[in-house]
C-alpha cells in the first residue's frame, strides 16, 4: 500500500442533542441502487452531519474505462456526491473486483480519508471490509476496498420481512464484538446502517466503510463509541421488526408512528424475542434504563457484548423436512382409464373377461401358435447343442497344447503396494516467501492433529498470479517407484489441487516445468488419493499444491483461499 500512516481518525461530535442515528443526510446514485455492494447510501443516510462543508474542488472527470495506477479499471460508478464518486472496479493485476472511492486532491476531505483508509487498513480484521489501497496521484485521491459478491446487504434481507431470532442474534454479536475491536484500537465507524452490514453466502457479518465512510462525508463525533453503539441498536430494533426506530423512514423501512416516541420492538411487532427486544432497547435508549426492566443502558460496544454475552445463547431453529406427498394412483393405473365416471351412488358391476377362443377360427389360430413354439424350441435345443460341442472340442485342444511350468509360483498376481518411508523433507518456494518451513515434518509425523499451512490468499482457488504454487520436497532415502499418494486435508471445499513431481533434490536444480510429472488429483473433501499417470523412480518427489478452497477464519488465520497437509504417504 502506497505510503501507510498508523495516523488515527478524528471523531470529534457537533450533532447536538437529536439522537445521532436519527439524523440523515442525502446522496444521489447512478441507477445502481439495486447493487450489493455499494458503499454509499442511495437514501436517507444515518449519522451525525459534520459543520465541514462539502470541498470547493469539483469532482474529477472521470468515467467507465478509465484506469487508474495502470491498474484499477473502473466500470460503474455508484455514488457521486459532494465532489467525491464512488466506482465499481475491476483490478487488473490481481484479476478481482474492487470498490474505489475517488476526491481531488485539493477536496477538503482528501486528508482526512486518506488518514481514515490508512488506519483501517492497519486494523487488518477480517469482520471488516478490507481497505486495499489508499493513494495520492495525479491530483486524485483515492481508496481501494474490497469486493464481495456474493454478500447481501441488512437492507436487502429485510426487504421480505424482519429476521429470525437467530440470524438477528448472529449479526449484533458479530457486529457489536467487531466494533468492540475497532474502537479498542481508536477507530469509530459513525456510519453504521443497513447499507454498510453485509452477509455473506457462508452466514459470517462484515462491515464496510470503517472510519472512511464518514470521513467522506465529515461525520464527526465526540462520543464515537455511543454514536456506534446506539447504530448497533437501532439495526437489531430493524432486523426484529422491519421498522427503522425513528419518526422518518430511511433505508427502505417504516418509521415508527408519530408522537409515540421509541417503543419496544415487541411492542411493535407480535412474537418478537424479548430479550433481543430488551438488548435493543438498551442500546438505544443510552439517557437511562429501559421501560421494561430498569436494566442499565449499554454505552459502548464493548458493554454491548458483555450484555450478549449475559443473554441464553438462541439456537438455531431445527431443519424441517418435509414428509413426501402420498403416492397417487392415475386413472390409468387403476384401470379406467376410457371410461365414463360413475355416476355417485351408483355401483358399477364389473366388467366380465372376454370369452375364450372358441370358434374354428380360434381352434384353427390356436394350432398355428403351438406349432410356431414346438418350432422354435426345437431349433434353440440344436443350436444349444451345438455351440456346446464347438467349446468341448476347443478345450480339448488347449488342453492337449498347453504346458506347465512348475518354477512359476506367482502366477498373473501383482505385487501388493508398500508403504514407502520418507527421510527428510523441505519446502520448496517457487517464488516470492515461504509459507511455514519449519512445519513440513508435521506432515508425515503420524499426529492427524497437526498440519502444515501455506497462506492466506484474496482470490483462488487458483493459487496463480499471487504464486504459482506451494509445496514440500520428500526424501525417499532411496530411488523408489511411486504408485500413488495419499494427502489429509484440513479444509475441504471448491478445489483441492495437488501434483506429483520427480525431482533431483530436496532443493530442485531446475524449476516445476523442468520436473518430471508423476501424477495429478483433484478433490472437495478432506482427503486426497492420487495414482501415478507415469511410471517414474525418484528418490526425491514433490507435492506441489496450484489450487485452494476457501475457508473461514479459525484459530489460524482469516477467512480466504487456503489449505493445510497432514498424513502424507507415498505407495510403491
Amino acid at each position: 500500500m502506497a505510503e501507510r500512516s498508523t495516523a488515527a481518525v478524528d471523531v470529534a461530535d457537533n450533532s447536538g442533542d437529536e439522537p445521532l442515528t436519527a439524523q440523515a443526510d442525502q446522496s444521489t446514485a447512478d441507477g445502481v441502487a439495486t447493487n450489493r455492494e455499494r458503499d454509499t447510501d442511495n437514501e436517507e443516510a444515518q449519522g451525525s452531519g459534520g459543520t465541514e462543508g462539502p470541498g470547493k474542488a469539483s469532482p474529477p472527470e472521470l468515467h467507465s474505462g478509465h484506469k487508474l495506477a495502470r491498474r484499477y479499471r473502473l466500470e460503474e460508478c455508484v455514488t457521486r456526491l459532494d465532489g467525491f464518486s464512488s466506482w465499481r472496479a475491476v483490478d487488473e493485476k490481481l484479476r478481482r473486483a474492487v470498490g474505489v472511492h475517488i476526491l481531488p486532491a485539493d477536496h477538503s476531505r482528501a486528508r482526512s480519508v486518506l488518514a481514515a483508509a490508512r488506519s483501517s487498513a492497519l486494523l487488518g480484521d477480517p469482520r471488516f471490509v478490507q481497505v486495499l489501497d489508499a493513494v495520492e496521484e495525479n491530483d486524485l485521491v483515492y481508496v481501494v476496498h474490497e469486493w464481495l459478491p456474493d454478500a447481501t446487504e441488512l437492507t436487502a434481507l429485510l426487504a421480505p420481512g424482519p429476521l429470525e431470532p437467530h440470524d438477528a442474534y448472529q449479526m449484533v454479536s458479530q457486529v457489536a464484538s467487531a466494533m468492540a475491536a475497532a474502537h479498542r484500537e481508536g477507530l469509530a465507524h459513525l456510519r453504521l446502517n443497513p447499507n454498510a452490514v453485509l452477509r455473506t453466502s457462508s452466514g459470517q457479518w462484515r462491515i464496510r466503510g470503517l472510519a472512511v465512510n464518514a470521513a467522506l462525508r465529515g461525520i464527526t463525533s465526540e462520543t464515537p463509541q455511543r454514536t456506534d453503539t446506539e447504530a448497533i441498536g437501532a439495526l437489531l430494533y430493524a432486523g426484529l421488526t422491519q421498522r427503522w426506530p425513528y419518526e422518518n423512514d430511511a433505508y427502505g423501512l417504516s418509521g415508527l408512528p408519530k408522537d409515540i416516541g421509541l417503543i419496544p420492538p415487541d411492542q411493535v411487532r407480535a412474537g418478537v424475542h424479548r430479550g433481543l427486544s430488551e438488548l435493543s432497547m438498551r442500546a438505544l435508549v443510552n439517557d437511562g434504563a429501559t421501560a421494561s426492566r430498569h436494566e442499565s443502558p449499554c454505552t459502548t460496544p464493548e458493554e454491548l457484548v458483555k450484555a450478549i454475552g449475559e443473554m441464553p445463547r438462541i439456537r438455531p431453529p431445527e431443519p424441517a423436512f418435509t414428509a413426501p406427498p402420498e403416492y397417487q394412483r392415475t386413472t390409468y393405473q387403476q384401470g379406467t382409464y376410457g371410461r365414463p365416471a360413475p355416476h355417485p351412488g351408483v355401483t358399477q358391476p364389473l366388467p366380465s373377461p372376454p370369452p375364450p377362443l372358441q370358434s374354428r377360427t380360434g381352434k384353427a389360430l390356436k394350432w398355428a401358435v403351438s406349432a410356431l413354439l414346438i418350432a422354435a424350441l426345437g431349433l434353440g435345443s440344436w443350436q444349444l447343442a451345438d455351440a456346446l460341442m464347438e467349446q468341448h472340442n476347443k478345450s480339448d485342444d488347449t488342453n492337449q497344447t498347453q504346458t506347465t511350468d512348475d518354477n512359476d509360483k506367482s502366477g498373473d498376481k501383482t505385487k501388493p503396494a508398500k508403504t514407502l518411508s520418507i527421510a527428510g523433507s523441505q519446502e520448496y518456494v517457487a517464488s516470492g516467501d515461504a509459507q511455514a518451513p519449519e512445519d513440513v515434518k508435521l506432515t508425515y509425523d503420524g499426529d492427524s492433529s497437526t498440519y502444515w499451512r501455506t497462506k492466506r490468499y484474496n482470490a483462488g482457488p487458483t493459487l496463480a498470479p499471487y504464486k504459482p504454487g506451494v509445496g514440500i520436497v520428500y526424501d525417499l532415502g532411496s530411488p523408489q517407484k511411486i504408485s500413488a499418494a495419499s494427502i489429509g486435508l484440513r479444509y475441504a471445499g471448491n478445489n483441492t489441487t495437488v501434483k506429483l513431481y520427480a525431482t533431483d533434490s530436496l532443493s530442485p536444480s531446475s524449476g516445476v516445468d523442468g520436473m518430471t510429472e508423476i501424477g495429478t488429483a483433484t478433490t472437495s473433501g478432506n482427503s486426497l488419493t492420487l495414482k501415478a499417470s507415469k511410471s517414474a523412480k525418484t528418490q526425491y518427489v514433490l507435492l506441489w499444491i496450484t489450487a485452494v478452497p476457501y475457508a473461514q477464519t479459525d484459530g489460524y488465520s482469516g477467512a480466504g483461499y487456503k489449505q493445510a497437509i497432514t498424513d502424507v504417504t507415498f505407495k510403491g
